[in-house]
């Protein structure tokens, strides 16, 4: 834990304004959930809130199925860190920022998937691949995080080469660049629908 040398009152409510230069670090927004845990020495400790961290090794295994149906890296995200990862390394992973990009992607509820038009999109900071689709994860009319299929080595996603690395089924259509993109909505929104959230 490290002192920010900041001081707060608490009102005649009971309510403490958490600084917006703290706010702003911790990415704390207006309606985030915050846990409260107390300490023996009289600490008052406020912990952003994730449901999605409480199921992090449901999460995983849905990262770990998902995975083996794409044969892409998964990666699981809260709103704020990853929490879950399958095809790619744990380590250098879990626990990690997501990039301000996903974070928006995520706000504005909007799925992405790469093509040769659209710039890439990072899901997580420090993180040198690129997504081949992202869509947030929506549990009782909130955004708790996302889930992202990355890109599983040098190909380009929206690359005809990449576009036919993944297994589509027969169709009618062909949607080039990522033709599956709707299988594999359904496939993540089906296995979101069985999640306890």
């Amino acid at each position: 834990m490290k002192a920010t040398g900041i001081v707060r009152r608490i009102d005649d409510l009971g309510r403490v304004v958490i600084p917006k230069e703290i706010r702003r670090t911790m990415r704390i927004r207006e309606g985030d959930p915050l846990e409260i845990f107390t300490a023996p020495n009289g600490e008052v400790i406020f912990k952003k809130y994730s449901p999605i961290g409480e199921l992090s090794e449901t999460a995983h295994q849905y990262a770990e199925v998902l995975h083996r149906a794409t044969d892409l890296p998964v990666i699981m995200t809260d709103r704020d860190h990853v929490i879950a990862v399958s095809g790619a390394p744990r380590r250098e992973l879990v626990d990690r920022r997501v990039s301000e990009a996903l974070e928006s992607l995520m706000t504005e509820r909007r799925n992405y998937t790469a093509s040769p038009d659209r710039p890439p999109l990072h899901p997580v900071t420090g993180y040198a691949r690129e997504a081949a689709v992202a869509f947030p994860i929506i549990g009782g009319g909130d955004v708790s995080g996302a889930v992202v299929l990355s890109v599983s080595g040098a190909t380009p996603p929206g690359s005809p080469a990449f576009c036919n690395s993944v297994p589509n089924p027969p169709s009618r259509s062909t949607n080039p660049p990522f033709a599956n993109s709707r299988k594999l909505f359904f496939m993540i929104s089906f296995l979101l629908l069985l999640s306890p959230l």
